[in-house]
């Protein structure tokens, strides 16, 4: 049977302080807006800092008004546009622009609109961490830092908490928390931190409710994650779902889960409506012509996925088979914005530690339909997300999906793991993982110092070029 106690196991401890050790070193040793949009997600917390939560249009631009300083850090001092250019950070770059905001009065319009319909919730850490950095006293590179911090420990908070929710299946989520792309995520001001964090949350507290006889806190926290999870990622909301079995007598679980996944799809449908309504468009790359292209508009692409339902399903798969080993690289470590691989023998290593996770065993016998039904959710929510992207990130009626990345999945990884989970592990599984995963946190700790900060990278997609074989193998990309 699960286990209804709280407290972690010594392994479980040792290695949830392994996923805290190196969340907070990546939250140093990151440089500024080094994680994917992370100056737009600064720009917005920024905003929510100051008491904005909606923001406002000039011209083509979608954003609001705010510090110059605050903006430089990023347009001047640390800007992330330079393709084609190396890119290496130093001591003397973080003095400069420690000291820059007396240079800097006023404010400016600043544009972040591929964030513009998020919702407040997701940037509340990093925001607190910005109005503290500024309480004391600190500069706008220190207030950044700090919201940095912030928001790492309150998803820290909520990984915690999830690990003592989950009444089976702990090892599933350690492993996935400890992969370098989830702890890379986490030590940023991005808020994939509470995105990831609260999708995990909110499966353990389905996972709770619909296999443990319920108790008015955990409902009463279910009601609270589930809008929570919707506002973080609608399409996440359904792997709450996973909570669901077929009742016995006297249950309520399903009736709560379905309560609370009805209750998030409420509040998210009316932050959309308070918001706007529709994502704002913007400009990207065709990852097939490689053109400046428009994304579409959310009602036409609709229309268009209505028009030839066959079709698009045919350009999900497709996409799908096309993207998957870039997927796989980016759920293990791709750091900075997808721009730096780890060594290549490194994913085989990250291969063993999340086999490691899953012969650990649950520790609880499931049937085959409960673990069938694990799967479709994982893989529906899956295809939500590749749906999603197909709607608010690629151009229109285009026969590939633009703009998924591997670090979408993490939410829905433990449960795909947890439904191939055996009941009972092997004994040396256990070990294997506590080994594995710190020797894999070295290495991406290393990469991200070598590529930051002694050798440099440059921002590029697909595969860097090497000549010799072992430099792939045993450096990051940035050396081959």
């Amino acid at each position: 049977m699960y286990s209804d106690t709280a407290s972690l196991t010594h392994v479980e401890r040792w290695l949830f302080t392994l996923v805290v050790a190196a969340t907070l070193l990546f939250t140093l040793i990151t440089p500024p807006f080094q994680a994917p949009d992370e100056n737009q997600h600064y720009m917005k917390a920024l905003l929510l800092s100051e008491g904005g939560v909606l923001t406002q249009t000039q011209g083509p631009m979608i954003g609001a008004q705010l510090p110059r300083a605050a903006t430089d850090l990023h347009d001047v001092d640390f800007p992330t546009e330079t393709p084609g250019a190396i890119q290496l950070y130093s001591l003397d770059m973080l003095r400069r622009a420690w000291s820059a905001d007396a240079a800097r009065p006023g404010r400016r319009f600043a544009d972040f609109p591929n964030v513009a319909n998020y919702a407040p919730t997701l940037y509340a850490p990093g925001a607190a961490g910005l109005v503290i950095g500024d309480a004391i006293g600190l500069p706008r590179l220190g207030a950044f830092y700090t919201g940095r911090m912030v928001n790492a420990l309150v998803a820290l908070g909520l990984i915690l908490l999830a690990l003592r929710l989950l009444p089976f299946g702990r090892m599933a989520l350690l492993g996935v928390a400890l992969l370098p792309t989830a702890v890379y995520q986490t030590g940023s001001l991005s808020p994939d931190a509470v995105i990831n964090s609260v999708g995990f949350l909110g499966l353990a507290l389905a996972l709770r409710i619909g296999h443990a006889p319920p108790r008015p806190a955990r409902t009463a926290a279910l009601f609270l994650v589930a809008p929570l999870l919707a506002l973080a990622k609608g399409v996440y909301l359904p792997l709450m779902a996973a909570g669901l079995r077929w009742p016995r007598r006297g249950e309520r679980g399903p009736g709560l889960i379905l309560g609370a996944m009805a209750a998030g799809a409420i509040v998210f449908i009316g932050w959309m409506s308070y918001s706007g309504g529709t994502p704002a468009l913007y400009h990207i790359i065709s990852r097939k012509t490689g053109e400046n292209v428009m994304t579409a508009p959310l009602a036409d692409q609709l229309g268009y996925i209505l028009g030839d339902p066959a079709g698009f399903a045919r350009i999900l798969l497709s996409s799908i088979v096309e993207r998957a080993p870039v997927y796989a690289l980016q759920i293990v470590g791709r750091l900075g914005w997808n721009a730096i691989l780890l060594p290549l023998l490194a994913y085989p290593l990250a291969a063993l530690m999340l086999a490691g996770a899953l012969l650990s065993g649950s520790g609880t016998r499931f049937s085959f339909g409960q673990r069938l039904w694990w799967l479709a959710v994982a893989i529906g929510t899956a295809l939500l997300v590749e749906t999603a992207m197909y709607l608010t990130g690629t151009p229109l009626a285009a026969d590939y999906v633009q703009g998924t990345q591997g670090r979408y999945f993490l939410p829905l990884m433990p449960l795909a793991l947890m439904a191939l989970m055996p009941a009972w592990g092997m004994r040396a599984a256990p070990r294997i993982l506590s080994v594995v995963a710190p020797l894999l946190l070295v290495v991406a700790l290393g990469t991200a110092i070598d590529s930051f900060w002694v050798h440099g990278f440059v921002t590029s997609d697909g595969m860097p070029p090497h000549d010799r074989p072992i430099d792939a193998l045993l450096l990051p990309s940035p050396r081959w």
